[in-house]
């Protein structure tokens, strides 16, 4: 492994292991990057995402799989982090509750210091902005901002101009399409989990088992978590 990343350039790729951050951890390594996964505990209500990261960091040979403990349940503010009841009446205008507070803002920074200190060259990001719950960091005006704060923090770019830039490839790809190029790439959807409440099998109900639903279903492609188009 640590071979592949001495003869290939490295990407730092935040990975949570749903459908759209392990489409974009195929994608970097397609592009020839050598994979540094990093995931998060960060008080989410279960830890079957972080089994389902662990799963593509291995699918996707990385270099390394970091999970980084951050207690982001102790601020409060998302029924993600245990604070409410996760709403099931299907994705409506608004902020909904699920959304964690400085979330993608926090991950980021912390993907930015990893990145640097391993030498990688790019930051890969799994957000889009077409068809999602509504999250104000899965804009491309939060990461056009980050990316200039990224940069003022970094040694590497005030000593030698060098920038680690954030790479959302998926921004503008509806689910459906993220599905595709998936499916395209190879991609082993039944390595990932999306659902919000965790368990043996997904709820169905929640915002995130909607819009999986919804683009296996327009993607014509059989979601393998359940064995037969939703």
């Amino acid at each position: 492994m640590q071979a592949q990343a001495n003869e290939r350039p490295g990407a730092v790729v935040l990975l949570s292991g749903g459908v759209d951050s392990t489409t974009v951890a195929y994608l970097a390594r397609a592009s020839g990057y050598a994979i540094y996964a990093l995931s998060f505990d960060y008080g989410q209500r279960h830890r079957r995402e972080l089994d389902a990261a662990a799963a593509v960091a291995r699918a996707v040979e990385a270099v390394e799989h970091r999970v980084v403990r951050i207690d982001l349940a102790g601020i409060g503010g998302s029924s993600l982090t245990g604070h409410g009841e996760i709403p099931t009446g299907g994705v409506t205008d608004g902020i909904p509750s699920t959304w964690v507070p400085a979330r993608n803002h926090i991950f980021l920074a912390v993907a930015s210091g990893y990145a640097e200190v391993v030498g990688a060259r790019a930051i890969y990001i799994g957000v889009s902005q077409v068809d999602y719950s509504g999250y104000p960091d899965c804009r491309a005006e939060f990461l056009e901002a980050y990316q200039r704060a990224a940069d003022l923090a970094s040694k590497q770019f005030v000593e030698e101009g060098r920038s680690i830039p954030v790479v959302a490839p998926l921004l503008h790809l509806s689910k459906a399409g993220t599905v595709r190029l998936g499916l395209a790439l190879g991609v082993d959807y039944g390595l990932t989990w999306s659902c919000y409440q965790g368990g043996e099998s997904p709820c169905g109900v929640c915002d995130s088992c909607r819009l999986r639903a919804e683009a296996f279903a327009a993607a014509g492609a059989v979601d393998p978590l359940v064995g037969r188009p939703r």
